[in-house]
């Protein structure tokens, strides 16, 4: 389920294999094999990466949810067997320097503790902890942090993904204004309304929903659908991003749940806030 999971949001297999830390063919021998036991393909396949079939779709739903659980059950029974753990959910931006450096320093100070790292899509920017799936998720505000503990950690500025040929394109800056005959994406039904609406530049849009970072970048790329991003990252080549200078920064940020009391957040955040500032 992990394997499919990771393919159905990435929508390519060798982009899925890197997630998984594996190579491609096992990735794929995996997935040809759950198509076998459910009877039905899964995902198209092209040159350019794949799509969900109606099949897949349904089965991604209930992968999720049995992912969710299974995390669930996991936390339950460390916490019953008092193993020093922490599981910590990470927003699709786990290349981000700051992350590396922070696991390379946690481990120096924490050696003997056992991480458990959940990926999140762009659907919940708390990173499962309303649900109870993490003890604390490196993400980027703003959401409803009700009950939550939140350390900004950094600020980014953020600008407006484009095709590298659109007209726009060429221009040294924007604002908002510059982009409001354009459609732009939009998250699934349900998604924080604070987070969806500083995506959208605090302004109600249309456009097509989306849940993970590649399938942003090629509504781009097929659609030439507007997507706002953090500055500094790598995109593929036919896309670009030219900063916003009326739109706030993108705010990085540690959460928690205030009434966890497992002491390695506090440590966590502390380390954390020097990784990400260094």
């Amino acid at each position: 389920m992990r394997y499919f999971v990771a393919v159905a949001e990435e929508l390519h297999f060798g982009r899925a294999a890197v997630r998984l830390h594996m190579s491609q063919p096992p990735l794929s021998r995996a997935i040809k094999q759950l198509e076998s036991e459910t009877g039905a393909p899964l995902f198209t396949r092209s040159p350019a990466g794949v799509t969900l079939t109606p099949v897949g779709a349904v089965l991604l739903d209930e992968a999720r949810a049995l992912l969710d659980q299974a995390e669930r059950l996991r936390v339950r029974v460390s916490a019953a067997a008092g193993v020093s753990s922490l599981t910590i959910g990470i927003l699709g931006d786990g290349t981000d320097p700051g992350n590396t450096r922070l696991a390379a320093a946690f481990r120096r100070t924490h050696p003997g503790v056992d991480i458990h790292i959940r990926d999140t899509d762009l659907t919940d920017p708390t990173c499962g902890l309303r649900a109870g799936l993490v003890d604390v998720a490196l993400t980027r505000a703003p959401f409803d942090d009700t009950a939550l503990s939140v350390r900004e950690l950094r600020t980014d500025p953020v600008g407006a993904v484009l095709r590298a040929d659109d007209p726009l394109a060429r221009r040294d800056h924007l604002q908002l204004a510059d982009l409001a005959d354009r459609r732009w994406f939009q998250f699934p039904r349900g998604t924080d309304p604070i987070w969806q609406s500083y995506w959208n530049g605090g302004t109600p849009r249309e456009g097509p929903v989306v849940r993970v970072v590649q399938e942003c970048l090629q509504a781009v790329l097929w659609n030439s659908t507007i997507g706002l991003a953090p500055l500094g990252h790598d995109l593929p080549e036919p896309l670009t991003t030219v900063p916003l200078t009326d739109m706030p920064p993108s705010r990085v940020v540690a959460a928690w749940q205030t009434n966890n009391t497992n002491p390695l957040i506090r440590s966590f955040t502390n380390i954390a806030q020097t990784a990400y500032q260094t």
